[in-house]
């Protein structure tokens, strides 16, 4: 690997060249940990031969989703940052994990227009992986599906089993630009069913091209179903008419965010093509009351009247952002903005001169577009590691089931009996291209 490459990539002056181009930012690189599907299926020249036709109910299974935000306002995890709460591995386990984040680093001049740190990012994945692979819920997974998988035959190499498989939660992708950090994990069994990953970086921040603000996109397909996770941080800033500037970032977002379709395949590009669709992230939109009225109401737990005057919720309905997404019911407090390490709203603490007065608002939301899922769980996490409290979203998906006839005909590459790719493979674009392609 060259060595500028192991020390980053200074990101803007590409993102000011595709800003002016409408090109998406040719990502840089971004990790994954499975075995490499599309490189097996390429080597053999079966890259997707067989495109199926949109598949009937009884071709289906479903697959639980874990969806999260998180603006972390630039403060690094401590060592000892325990996550099972947030995650929620002590009750359940999940198929998928999408973890979204804000401000991993601070927003400086010297973090947006510097060469990418990766340190943080590698910090807050070895935590991650840490509590996914260590909980109970998925040790007990684990025996389960032992149990039920005992009267198939797997192909499976010496010195493996099949419990360590399914146990085992893998980074399928990981891509930070500036602040924004995605992280998706992915439980073991499914790893081999994994094809055609992407990312699409957006930045819109400063000279509205600079990756202070944007979204970093992820797509894969999952069986015969692809999905697409869009992570925002949109344009900040709390008076009227602010909230134009994130209708601009979001409808920027969805114009300009391109996947490849690949070699002789009809891939969807856009991230409305995809069949499942889910954007997250600190989308910014305050609410449109006086602060101090705002304040009262929020002391009084009177989250319907607040709701009303939620600019998301106004934007949307008006056809002004976001037409067609959909939100789950919000029973939960305003999850910005705090001092850190407490439960007080800031600007609540009487005495601090020179201040800014910040009402409290739901700037971090999930939201999905399109069929095939359903909501079970939205609410928020009480951590005090920042000014925002992490929101999360549970989602029962619908996934493709492959006809047996693709389904034998790929199950050969996906097997066992192939050595898998089980390293950290860093993918890197070239100028010419879209983003990452996995190749």
């Amino acid at each position: 690997m060259p060595e500028n490459q192991k020390q980053g990539e200074v990101m803007w002056p590409r993102l000011v060249a595709n800003k002016l181009l409408r090109r998406p930012l040719c990502c840089n690189s971004f990790v994954m940990d499975f075995p490499s599907t599309e490189m097996l299926l390429e080597v053999a020249g079966l890259d997707d031969p067989i495109r199926p036709k949109r598949l009937s109910k009884d071709q289906t299974d479903t697959q639980k989703l874990f969806v999260s935000t998180w603006n972390v306002g630039g403060i690094p995890p401590t060592d000892d940052l325990n996550l099972e709460d947030w995650l929620d591995t002590k009750n359940s386990s999940y198929d998928i994990y999408v973890l979204g984040f804000q401000e991993i680093v601070p927003l400086s001049a010297k973090n947006i227009l510097g060469p990418e740190k990766s340190r943080i990012s590698m910090k807050w994945n070895s935590l991650i992986r840490a509590t996914l692979n260590n909980s109970p819920s998925n040790a007990q997974r684990g025996q389960d599906s032992k149990l039920g998988e005992m009267q198939k035959v797997y192909p499976v190499k010496q010195g493996s089993s099949k419990e360590s498989i399914v146990q085992d939660f893998r980074c399928i992708v990981s891509k930070q630009m500036v602040g924004i950090l995605v992280s998706v994990w992915v439980r073991g069994d499914l790893r081999r069913y994994i094809r055609h990953p992407s990312v699409s970086c957006i930045g819109c921040g400063i000279m509205g091209c600079l990756g202070n603000k944007g979204a970093v996109s992820v797509r894969f397909f999952l069986r015969e179903t692809s999905f697409c996770f869009v992570c925002c941080h949109l344009a900040s800033g709390g008076k009227e008419g602010d909230e134009v500037h994130r209708n601009s970032d979001a409808m920027e977002i969805l114009s300009r965010t391109s996947f490849p379709r690949g070699p002789s395949l009809d891939l969807p590009q856009k991230i409305l093509d995809h069949d499942r669709v889910i954007l997250l992230g600190d989308l910014n939109y305050r609410i449109s009351l006086p602060e101090a009225k705002t304040r009262t109401i929020v002391e009084q737990k009177e989250w319907n009247i607040l709701l009303e005057k939620d600019q998301l919720r106004v934007e949307v309905s008006e056809g002004r952002a976001l037409e067609g997404w959909h939100e789950g019911e919000i029973s939960f407090s305003p999850t910005y903005k705090y001092y850190p390490n407490s439960d007080t709203y800031y600007g609540c603490m009487h005495g601090k001169k020179g201040e800014k007065r910040r009402a409290p608002a739901w700037c971090d939301r999930i939201l999905w577009h399109g069929k095939g899922l359903k909501q079970n769980l939205y609410d928020r996490c009480e951590y005090r590691l920042s000014d925002h409290r992490p929101v999360r979203a549970l989602f029962s998906a619908e996934v493709g089931v492959p006809t047996s006839c693709n389904s034998s005909l790929r199950s050969l590459f996906l097997s066992d009996r192939f050595d898998p790719v089980t390293s950290h493979i860093e993918l890197f674009s070239n100028e010419d291209s879209n983003t990452s392609s996995g190749r």
